[in-house]
């Protein structure tokens, strides 16, 4: 097997609470708390899970935007765990992101061109005039007019300002882009045609994708394999086909049993979720999922290694008794 083009080993990333008249350090949110995943070259990896799991903040720790406390992060044969600025820098012309809101992740007060141009100008590519045929090439390339360089984000609908905001994210022709939930802000029509934009452009330039998302049917429609992301952990790993059709894990079932279905008058039975989340604060000792259904074999994962086992060709799932069929539990038991 082919080196990945990014292997993300055991990382957590936990953030302080503080509180009392000085401040102290008294616990912390497991935002992230032990992911392993890789990512190949021209492969994308598409990331599911509720609001609050953790799926943004991961995306942000491999770019550096969150440092981790644990694990490690290596790009393009690179460990950039805990590599400083000056060390990563050059590393960022392939290593890019989109941000979920285009509104909030661009410069108001910019106009387009300035923006677009600004990676050329920190990355010391290119002559002024050299860059300004590369913006009006950019923009013209993911569907937007050369002549709209010289407006300001604002003078843009929401689907147009995504546009520029994936516009500068290949700006520099990177390796991996890490989507945050680039269409979760657009009109379900306006999705549809930055998602088709994604997959033309990862053809023509070979691009990998982390793509985060909680809309399962959008994640289905652009993903090589899914990991489905649960309380700050990888519950289940497979193809994108292989998860849809045979999903092992019960969350895995019940985040499936959501997607609407576009046949007027289908009746799909929907596995509706007893309990809440636990808090990442304090999260339980043992099965983070039976301990919100209150499931009867919840007591005995306290202590238990509950980590991802291949049950199947490429088909991960956590060995974990409260969510799997007792099938399911005993082949992973069986597992090394």
């Amino acid at each position: 097997m082919s080196t990945p083009l990014l292997h993300v080993q055991d990382l957590k990333v936990h953030f302080p609470v503080r509180g009392g008249l000085l401040k102290r350090t008294i616990g912390a949110v497991r935002a992230v708390d032990g992911v392993s995943l890789s990512i190949a070259a021209g492969e994308t990896l598409g990331l599911v899970g509720e609001s609050g799991c953790g799926k943004s903040t991961l995306g942000k720790a491999i770019v550096r935007l969150s440092s981790p406390q644990a694990g490690r992060i290596v790009f393009d044969g690179h460990d950039i765990t805990h590599a400083s600025q000056a060390k990563i820098r050059p590393l960022r012309r392939d290593l890019q992101m989109i941000f979920q809101d285009p509104s909030e992740s661009l410069n108001s007060r910019q106009s387009v061109r300035s923006i677009l141009e600004e990676p050329f100008i920190v990355h010391g590519l290119g002559t002024p005039r050299e860059r300004q045929q590369w913006v009006n090439e950019l923009l013209e390339r993911v569907g937007l007019p050369s002549a709209s360089a010289d407006k300001y984000p604002f003078e843009f609908s929401g689907g147009q300002r995504q546009r520029i905001g994936i516009a500068r994210a290949i700006a520099l022709k990177p390796k991996l882009i890490i989507c945050d939930e680039p269409v979760s802000a657009l009109d379900v029509s306006v999705q549809s045609q930055v998602l088709n934009l994604m997959l033309e452009l990862q053809q023509e330039m070979g691009l990998s994708y982390l793509f985060i998302a909680h809309d399962l049917a959008v994640v289905k429609h652009i993903s090589d394999r899914i990991a489905v992301m649960y309380l700050g952990k990888i519950v289940e790993l497979a193809s994108s086909e292989e998860l849809y059709r045979n999903p092992r894990h019960a969350y895995t079932k019940a985040l499936l049993s959501a997607i609407p279905v576009a046949r007027p008058g289908h009746q799909k039975q929907r596995i509706l979720l007893e309990g809440d989340v636990p808090s990442p604060i304090n999260p339980p000792a043992g099965s983070a999922f039976g301990h919100r259904i209150n499931h009867p074999r919840y007591a005995e994962t306290m202590g238990m290694d509950l980590s991802l086992k291949e049950i199947a060709p490429d088909h991960w799932v956590a060995a974990d008794p409260c969510c799997l069929s007792e099938e399911d539990y005993a082949l992973c038991q069986s597992l090394p």
